[in-house]
């Protein structure tokens, strides 16, 4: 069993291109994977299944500000670095790193403003919400706060700390 790491969290105020979660804040779980581990991208994707997150998928970040109006989603680095801005353009700027977890809840805008040329990233959706919607034009926030809670943390599972920060 992993150690369960405490993430850090970031409320993001309401910007003019994306909505952001009005209710939940984005949580960000640094080294939830040493940097020494190998086959990360195995055993993200194989944590997030376990945990019943779906939709599971291998690839990078877009590099256009963008959200989901209905799903709350998983991103887990498993190879390279990058930097990505939450929030919209007003948003936040963030370094990840290989082993870094970003859980983004429903309407948090993000996009990807730099990164290593080797980053591989793996990304899930809670059981249910796999079928997503991903839009560049701002809704009306209360619509976000209305996609339910996940059941589960997307890397510890029942017991995680994502069910304790939101």
């Amino acid at each position: 069993m992993h150690e369960v790491i405490d993430p850090k969290t970031l409320f993001l105020e309401e910007d003019e291109l994306v909505p952001n979660n009005p209710v939940f804040p984005v949580l960000i779980y640094l080294q939830v994977l040493d940097r020494q581990a190998e086959a990360k991208d195995r055993i993200f994707q194989d944590r997030f299944a376990a945990n019943g997150w779906a939709g599971i998928w291998r690839n990078g970040i877009f590099t256009y500000h963008h959200f989901h109006p209905d799903a709350h989603e998983a991103l887990g680095i498993a190879r390279g670095r990058v930097e990505v801005q939450l929030g919209g353009p007003s948003g936040q700027r963030l370094s990840l790193q290989e082993g870094d977890l970003l859980v983004l809840p429903a309407g948090t805008g993000h996009r990807n403003l730099s990164a290593s040329e080797d980053l591989l990233v793996i990304g899930a959706y809670p059981k249910g919400q796999e079928e997503y919607t991903t839009l560049r034009e701002k809704i009306a926030r209360a619509a976000v706060a209305k996609v339910p809670r996940p059941q589960t943390d997307p890397f510890y599972g029942k017991d995680g700390p994502l069910l304790r920060a939101w």
